[in-house]
């Protein structure tokens, strides 16, 4: 597995497309959010903030470059040779993943703590942590997914566009307007509890058991997303 992410890390380094679309470019936009905190901050609060970052990050970092990466190896057959070695298909598709996982755990952990210093620290550390490595688990999973519905690399541009500005989409909702209003609705939306869980650890002011309920509907999601892989995703080209 270790083997396959080094080589995966390789790729990803020598390919500047994917560098700056998939890991600079997010960089870019979060670094604005944070420098603009003061008025996001007028429209939600600080922790709608760091959401709306978590998941730019995720979203177009993690999410788009799992999709891009095993439509890439899946095309130029890749895949299909690394089936033939002595790695089972759970290592196969972890060290291909592992490494844009890193990086976008890397990402956020950093982004997050310049926005700490910048805006002050958030109300409950740990919670924020639980909350980052579910909603990266949840785009990893949904990465899978979508996977198997694309043929290529070019047609990742296409199938990733729902989920990335969905998730976006409803973060905005729920950060902006809270969950006060149609609670059930923005909670089992993707990205809506761990929107929630975001701003409970950074604005505090929740039950920390309260907050992990929060939990349930992304957790949910990635099962959902590992079954719809299950069944979608092809290690050969679609003839």
């Amino acid at each position: 597995m270790f083997s396959i992410a080094v080589s995966e890390l390789i790729q990803i380094m020598r390919n500047r497309l994917v560098l700056v679309t998939s890991f600079i470019v997010p960089v870019v936009v979060s670094a604005f959010f944070v420098r603009q905190h003061e008025t996001f901050e007028a429209i939600g609060s600080l922790g709608y903030i760091a959401a709306i970052v978590m998941f730019i990050v995720a979203a177009f970092g993690l999410y788009t470059t799992a999709v891009t990466t095993l439509a890439s190896r899946r095309q130029n057959l890749f895949l299909k040779r690394l089936r033939s070695t002595a790695a089972g298909d759970p290592g196969i598709l972890a060290g291909l993943l592992l490494p844009a996982t890193v990086i976008a755990l890397v990402q956020v952990t950093v982004i997050l703590a310049v926005f700490a210093v910048v805006a002050g620290e958030p109300a409950n550390v740990a919670l924020l942590v639980v909350a980052v490595l579910a909603t990266l688990a949840m785009m990893v999973g949904l990465g899978l997914a979508t996977a198997g519905l694309t043929n290529s690399p070019e047609h990742a541009q296409v199938t990733t566009l729902p989920v990335t500005l969905g998730v976006i989409a409803v973060a905005t909702w729920v950060g902006t307007s809270g969950t006060e209003d149609l609670t059930l609705l923005k909670r089992l939306l993707p990205g809506g509890s761990a929107t929630e869980l975001v701003m409970n650890a950074w604005n505090g002011g929740v039950a920390v058991a309260d907050s992990l309920l929060l939990l349930g509907p992304t957790l949910g999601w990635v099962v959902v997303a590992v079954v719809l892989a299950t069944r979608l995703f092809r290690w050969e080209p679609r003839r």
